[in-house]
This record gives C-alpha cells, structure tokens and sequence, in this order.
C-alpha cells in the first residue's frame, strides 16, 4: 500500500479532526473512507454529458432503428 503526504493549514487540520471525531474516527481512517467512497463514485460529469447526447440524437436513433 502507498502513503501519500498532504499539507494542511492549522485551520484545515483542526476540520479534519472535528470531523472525524463526529464520525468517531482517527483521522487518517476518515480521510481513508472519504477517498475511497470519492474514488467509487460514478463520474458525474460524464453521466450527465452521456444524457445529454442520448437525448439530443434521440430522434436519430429513432429514425435509425
């Protein structure tokens, strides 16, 4: 496993820790589980351009069908 090294402001810092004593966790196991689930997640961005072409060639593919 690879460990990667980030800078935080103090101000930073004291969030991370606020937050990750509400959810009753270390900090790094947090920020762990705040990665992956944003690693996990669908590409917004490309579902929504994926939409948008399907919709707009809607009738074409119709027509094509």
């Amino acid at each position: 496993m690879t460990s990667i090294t980030i800078p935080l402001s103090d101000e930073r810092q004291s969030r991370l820790r606020d937050l990750a004593a509400q959810a009753g966790l270390p900090p790094e196991e947090f920020l762990r589980l705040r990665v992956d689930r944003w690693l996990e997640a669908p590409d917004e961005a490309f579902d929504k351009t994926a939409d948008y072409v399907l919709q707009k060639n809607a009738e074409l593919y119709r027509r094509l069908a």
